[in-house]
């Protein structure tokens, strides 16, 4: 690694290598409730505890599987209201905010140590993490260099491996999506209504509850 720059090394270990982070769902015990996905795709290098690396970390160009963003990654995603208007300037504001979306293209070739069966071991372990994660109501956290996906959850691992190596399964796909109400923006919304209450400020709601 003579020839990388720290600045290199920390790009490549944010966003290639240890791009997604567990939050909540089986992380929950943890610290934070946070478990970086490098944890369980590395589990070999972790002889002291899911977030304590031993003596024996892989160099960069040595880990289990490499992480890049996909194309069709959303920021923003809107769809126009196809419904009457009752004129033209309602229509122009009649847009309906859709959720985010990003896929994270995985890239683990069997390799160094154990070859196959290592790969396979791995592999099964990290399948039935995801899923148990998914089942306990586990989010996630995506880093992408230009724009963090927060509070996502996933819709699907999918093997897209191709015929460029003689590797068979060596790339997948994983999906996630962004909902557009988190359990932070319902708490929020819950305060801010508790707060009105508690003022003796009616709400939207109630005002409108009463004109019937």
């Amino acid at each position: 690694m003579s020839g990388i720059s720290s600045g290199a090394v920390a790009f490549q270990l944010a966003y290639q290598i240890s791009p997604i982070v567990m939050t909540g769902g089986i992380a929950s015990a943890l610290p934070g409730a946070m478990l970086p996905l490098l944890s369980l795709s590395n589990a070999l290098s972790f002889v002291g505890g899911l977030l304590t690396p031993g003596d024996t970390a892989p160099s960069v160009g040595e880990y289990f599987a490499y992480f890049q963003p996909l194309p069709g990654g959303t920021l923003i995603d809107q769809q126009i209201g196809m419904y009457p208007f009752a004129n033209q300037t309602v229509a122009a504001n009649a847009v309906i905010q859709q959720p985010l979306v990003i896929s994270m293209l995985m890239v683990c070739p069997a390799g160094g140590g154990g070859g196959y069966a290592t790969k396979a071991a791995l592999m099964q372990s990290l399948q039935s993490s995801f899923d148990q994660h998914n089942k306990s109501g586990g989010l996630y956290t995506i880093l992408t260099p230009f724009f963090p996906y927060v509070d996502c959850v996933m819709t699907a691992m999918t093997d897209v491996s191709s015929g460029a190596t003689k590797q068979v399964q060596n790339t997948y796909k994983l999906d996630f999506l962004k909902p557009l109400v988190s359990l932070a923006d319902a708490q929020g919304a819950e305060n801010a209504l508790m707060s009105q209450i508690s003022g003796n400020v009616p709400s939207a709601a109630a005002v409108n509850s009463t004109a019937y």
